[in-house]
């Protein structure tokens, strides 16, 4: 049973009456928990809304097209509260955060509507066969799920959740039910790596192609790892040998099913110092929002409308920060920019993590303490470039807390996000002509 918030004017429900405050208890005969629930069973043209106000039940009829929606709003986007994750995962980024940050980034999600609506990633272990059976039901594809490994006692290991390995049942059964799956292996050094690692894409191999890909990101490790298991970083060697492992994994499942299937993050490209494959070899970009083939992307985007434009005389100055994992890369972009509009001056600037550690390279946890810190003094140009990942959703504010605003009083500059993407890439360096 969900409270209704509000009613859309003039929509369906206010044509039927329906009031805010209302409580939805069932459509169709069906019971209503949560937006997925709400979702799936308004798409018949006929609906039997029961509802409970002032503490009586009500049925109110709708008939309306049949994708049409009702004109609802709820209190919260699930209808629900999001599900916890139950596990203790030996890399889990959220126990590695200093105190004193903002709350919400405290709060370990592990929910399957959000995977299914959202893109999170989920280990499952929260679930029960009702559930799976639910996501079978109403054809919530794709599913993305953090496998890690397919060896159950090692996974139990690993997420310490006794459930964990047990789980691993639920894949196979999503897949004999044509559920598409993404999975994720997030890789610990001396962990889930070597033959671990490969057995456990040779089984998610085999589940081609209800599972369409998987993708082998290294563990995220900040400096606060006091009383946690002991994790240390790939070396620039051992990232050269996964990347080499998975790429001939890789090869031999094109060969045999027509897709690679298994991609490693760019992260790992970046640490080995190889060079990243080109865009075709991604297949589509099925896992480019966990950091696969981004940088690809951006370099096809930016190759792309940089062919477009025919180079002036414009003047601009402009500057950018990134992380240290992509700064070549920038450098790179920056060169080719120049290389056309040879009167814009673009400073690109490497910032180093010292809030989280030097280990932690990505753009999207870079602070706006260290961006305060490490470009005070420097040639600003009056104008900031920064990638949109840095700030959370809304653009407001750094993982540190500080804000926007406060970053471009402190540097005394103007601040412009731009998403991972070459085409507004390119217009935002180069600016109205």
């Amino acid at each position: 049973m969900v409270g209704i918030k509000s009613v859309e004017r003039f929509s369906h429900a206010e044509k039927a009456k329906l009031l805010p405050g209302d409580e939805i208890i069932s459509i169709n005969g069906n019971e209503i928990k949560d937006v997925l629930d709400y979702r799936y069973y308004i798409c018949e043209k006929k609906l039997s809304v029961v509802v409970r106000r002032n503490g009586e039940e009500k049925v109110f009829v709708i008939k309306k097209g049949e994708y049409d929606d009702l004109g609802l709003e709820f209190e919260t986007f699930l209808m629900d509260r999001k599900h916890s994750c139950r596990n203790k995962c030996i890399f889990c980024f959220i126990d590695q955060l200093p105190r004193g940050m903002r709350d919400t980034l405290y709060f370990k999600d592990d929910d399957s509507r959000l995977s299914f609506l959202q893109g999170n990633y989920i280990t499952l272990t929260n679930m029960t066969k009702e559930d799976i059976d639910r996501i079978i039901k109403m054809r919530m594809s794709p599913i993305n799920i953090s496998v890690h490994t397919t060896d159950p006692e090692l996974r139990v290991k690993m997420l310490k959740n006794p459930r964990s390995g047990e789980v691993l049942d639920y894949i196979k059964q999503l897949a004999d039910a044509g559920i598409e799956i993404n999975a994720q292996i997030v890789l610990c050094r001396g962990v889930n790596d070597g033959e671990h690692l490969e057995k456990t894409m040779h089984d998610l191999a085999c589940l081609y192609p209800h599972v369409t890909s998987v993708s082998v990101v290294p563990a995220g490790l900040t400096k606060y790892r006091d009383g946690l298991y002991p994790l240390s970083p790939f070396s620039k060697e051992e990232s050269a040998a996964v990347v080499a492992q998975v790429e001939a994994f890789a090869a031999a499942c094109k060969k045999a099913l027509g897709s690679s299937i298994v991609y490693c993050g760019d992260e790992l490209y970046l640490e080995a110092g190889l060079p990243l494959p080109d865009g075709d070899y991604y297949e589509g970009y099925m896992q480019i929002e966990n950091g696969v083939g981004m940088i690809a992307s951006m370099k096809d985007e930016l190759d792309s409308a940089l062919a477009d434009e025919e180079g002036d005389e414009r003047r601009r100055e402009v500057s950018i920060a990134t992380g240290s994992a992509a700064y070549g890369f920038i450098c790179e972009c920056a060169g080719k920019i120049s290389a056309k509009f040879p009167n814009i001056k673009i400073n690109v600037y490497e910032i180093v993590n010292d809030f989280f550690g030097n280990s932690v390279t990505v753009a999207g946890l870079v602070t706006g303490k260290d961006l305060s810190a490490q470009l005070a003094g420097k040639e600003l140009y009056g104008e900031l470039l920064l990638p949109s990942c840095m700030l959370r959703h809304g653009g407001d504010l750094f993982l540190c807390g500080k804000s926007k605003d406060e970053l471009e009083k402190e540097l005394g500059v103007n601040i412009t996000l731009c998403a991972n993407d070459g085409y507004e890439f390119l217009e935002k360096v180069i600016g109205e002509k």
